[in-house]
């Protein structure tokens, strides 16, 4: 995705079974390569991953929604 994307918008590559259609693609974008799933990113499930990145766009908003940057404001 050239110019980036939201957070909360799926990447135009995410299969209907939310496989990556680049993966293992040299073309696979640096930044999706670089990542490694974790526990603590990704949870045990689909449901705990999405969670998880809520609570993590949320913190990272450049609204400063986020509980912790209400609490240092």
């Amino acid at each position: 995705m050239p110019n980036g994307k939201a957070a909360g918008e799926p990447c135009i590559q995410l299969l209907d079974d939310y496989r990556c259609a680049l993966f293992g693609n040299p073309s696979r974008p640096k930044v999706c390569a670089d990542f490694h799933a974790a526990e603590y990113t990704c949870g045990r499930n689909r449901e705990e991953a999405l969670t998880i990145l809520i609570h993590l766009e949320d913190e990272t908003s450049p609204n400063q929604t986020g509980l912790l940057k209400r609490i240092s404001q």
